[in-house]
């Protein structure tokens, strides 16, 4: 694939609550509690765009049913469905090491963007975006993209319950190297609650959105970065660690956050016999495509408005979560397809009635990829999503 050139038309996207999108909201959060990270993050990144989100309902019309928890407790592992949670969210107790636990062992390595055939880089010049594109309200404009290099970590985390030899199960995850992933993976494979799995973590090439390698990678309605991985990271783990790795896709699972899960959906979409369980926090699943693809104009909205609705149902297993203060419209654009909220009510909606194994879990008081939403509900999200892979005991 060609490093696009300068002036390449972009897909991108607007917000569903338009009343909202018009002028900067108010984030409220319930007393004493802080504001997220996330959120606190965006007010003071000059190089951010858009507004923070209002606190939405998750009863409000148009979102779909869904059965309350009570607060500080996560939904059952075993049960499909939308639940609420919060708004308190304390660390689950796997997220801290325990006694008598075996430990892994997270490696690191580099990659360089001059050894990729697949991804050889792009930059957005720092602080510039792009403009609508006055013909169509849906596409923008980037002028300052062009080619540039890159370096990115990988992390790979072994169980101590890896047996040399055999075909192990793994995890791969988005936009770098978790550190509370490995504890997480230590406890629940102790307790047999997961296979002895392998995780894959892998930074992203830099930037963010359109222009940006982030986006190029994360963003893009394809098999592409599926074939990435396929034939340019796992290869390297292989060798590097004498592992081997399992080709069952039942024991391949994507995860990620915010475009890192919209990315983790399309591995599985382009490429189930590869992928059949995924994890997404805040899941990008809006319009916000780069380069545009006239066959998806609407880039990941295309999976809630017409890829799952439209074709039959295919093995993936999915849990997702968004928050009640996700994003909303942090663009100029003004097309009713840049509301993370309501991107992933859609998903719920559209997952159930075509009969995919799935969980929705609306977070009251959390922002855009809460991290204490995370570190509350990861392990339960690791404990639905390998449901029905065998586990020795």
């Amino acid at each position: 694939m060609r490093v696009l050139r300068l002036f390449t038309l972009l897909s991108t996207a607007g917000a569903a609550l338009m009343a909202f999108a018009q002028q900067p909201a108010t984030s409220v959060s319930p007393a004493g509690a802080p504001p997220s990270t996330a959120t606190a993050t965006r007010q003071n990144d000059p190089c951010k765009q858009g507004s923070i989100a209002p606190r939405r309902d998750p009863y409000a019309p148009g979102f779909v049913p869904a059965a309350e928890i009570a607060d500080g407790q996560v939904p059952p592992a075993g049960r499909d469905g939308n639940f609420v949670i919060g708004p308190t969210h304390r660390p689950a107790p796997e997220t801290v090491p325990q006694d008598g636990v075996p430990h892994g062992t997270l490696y690191q390595f580099k990659m360089e963007s001059a050894d990729s055939k697949l991804y050889p880089g792009i930059v957005r010049e720092p602080c510039t975006f792009g403009a609508p594109d006055p013909a169509d309200p849906a596409k923008m404009v980037v002028t300052t993209s062009h080619p540039g290099p890159y370096t990115r970590e990988v992390g790979v985390y072994i169980p101590k319950q890896y047996v040399p030899g055999t075909a192990a199960p793994f995890l791969v995850g988005a936009d770098g190297i978790d550190h509370t992933m490995p504890i997480i993976l230590d406890n629940l494979i102790a307790a047999h609650k997961l296979p002895p799995l392998i995780f894959i973590s892998i930074s992203n090439g830099g930037g963010d959105a359109q222009g940006s390698e982030r986006g190029l990678e994360y963003d893009t309605m394809s098999g592409r970065y599926a074939e990435w991985v396929q034939s340019e990271v796992l290869p390297l783990v292989e060798s590097k660690y004498k592992v081997k790795l399992t080709t069952d896709p039942e024991g391949r699972a994507t995860m990620g956050s915010s475009s890192g899960a919209s990315c983790a959906l399309a591995m599985a979409w382009y490429h189930p016999e590869w992928y059949h369980r995924v994890l997404s926090y805040s899941g990008t699943f809006v319009n916000q495509q780069w380069p545009t693809d006239p066959s998806v104009p609407h880039g990941a909205w295309e999976f809630h408005e017409h890829l799952i609705p439209s074709s039959p149902a295919k093995p993936i297993r999915i849990w997702m979560e968004a928050g009640d203060r996700d994003l909303l419209n942090p663009n100029t654009m003004r097309d009713n397809m840049h509301d993370w909220l309501v991107a992933n009510e859609n998903m719920a909606r559209v997952l159930a009635a075509k009969g995919y194994h799935y969980q929705f879990v609306f977070a009251r008081n959390a922002g855009h990829s809460d991290r204490a939403v995370r570190l509350q509900t990861e392990p339960e999200a690791l404990e639905y999503l390998w449901l029905g892979y065998p586990i020795p005991k």
